[in-house]
């Protein structure tokens, strides 16, 4: 299992009120929220292996210099203050409890994703709220496990996106490219719509075929092959993370039960405990 740490706790912050705090009276929400949810996919879902991938830079020069407009409302609406050091805590958890945290200078956590997940032996499931990983779902070895709220999490394969979005179910990305995403600041090619943009991905087969065989404009053709690199997750980071086994027992415990405590987390951190198999751990 694959987990977009950014994805879920950002997600956790926003779904638990910030009157949740820790003895030193500054809200824990989103990390609770975060070991929580990531308790629930480890207990329902039990994986072999475990990572947590993080955006080390949620807007990668090399995006931006190829679609300047890449995620630039971002730049707007920064992290909100009361979650921004709540993020690095959740890691700090994480990684005293043994879990391994995945990160890569310079990369988002979609990349992180792909470059662990095309190296996975046999099946994947990849935990996320990011569409922008309906690009690596890979009927039967790769799904998603989209949020679909109260703990529910809804399983994204091939077969899904046809029914959503009327496109084969690997072509998630050129029909974004095509669409446009203004959650990402990918514009689309003028005029395309949603529906436009399935007919022209089946009529075509996705960009490589509408470059070959659509009869784009120069800028359109500039634009889509721009895009490709933009919205592609880069497979192939060479990540030094171990071999994410899922810990037997926690990797620090002392510097555990200091954090929980620090931070009012005692109950989370004994939940995934719980989850996590651990026989002997008290907080």
């Amino acid at each position: 299992m694959l987990v977009d740490g950014s994805s879920l706790v950002f997600r956790a912050f926003f779904a638990i009120p910030a009157t949740f705090k820790g003895p030193d009276g500054k809200p824990n929400n989103a990390i609770r929220g975060f070991l929580d949810q990531l308790s629930r996919l480890i207990t329902e879902r039990h994986p072999s292996h475990l990572a947590i991938a993080t955006d080390e830079d949620w807007r990668p020069q090399f995006r931006v210099d190829l679609i300047p407009s890449y995620k630039l409302h971002r730049t707007a609406e920064p992290v909100p203050p009361l979650l921004e050091p709540q993020i690095p805590i959740a890691y700090d958890v994480l990684e005293a409890a043994g879990v391994t945290v995945a990160r890569a200078d310079g990369y988002e956590a979609e990349d992180v994703i792909a470059s662990l997940a095309a190296r996975a032996k046999g099946g994947v499931d990849i935990a996320s709220g990011d569409r922008d990983l309906f690009a690596l779902v890979e009927d039967p070895r790769v799904r998603i496990l989209y949020p679909a709220g109260k703990g529910v999490w809804t399983e994204v394969d091939e077969g899904h996106i046809e029914t959503k979005y009327g496109i084969p179910g690997r072509s998630y990305a050129d029909f974004a490219i095509l669409r446009g995403d203004p959650s990402d600041g990918l514009p689309g090619l003028a005029g395309v719509g949603e529906k436009s943009a399935a007919a022209l991905v089946r009529r075509h087969g996705g960009i490589e075929g509408v470059l070959a065989n659509g009869n784009r404009s120069a800028a359109d053709a500039d634009y889509l092959r721009r895009a490709l690199t933009v919205v592609t997750p880069v497979a192939d980071l060479d990540l030094d993370c171990g071999d994410c086994v899922l810990p037997k027992m926690p990797a620090d415990p002392e510097r555990l039960n200091a954090l929980a405590v620090k931070h009012g987390l005692e109950s989370p951190v004994q939940r995934l405990g719980r989850a996590l198999g651990w026989v002997g751990f008290t907080e």
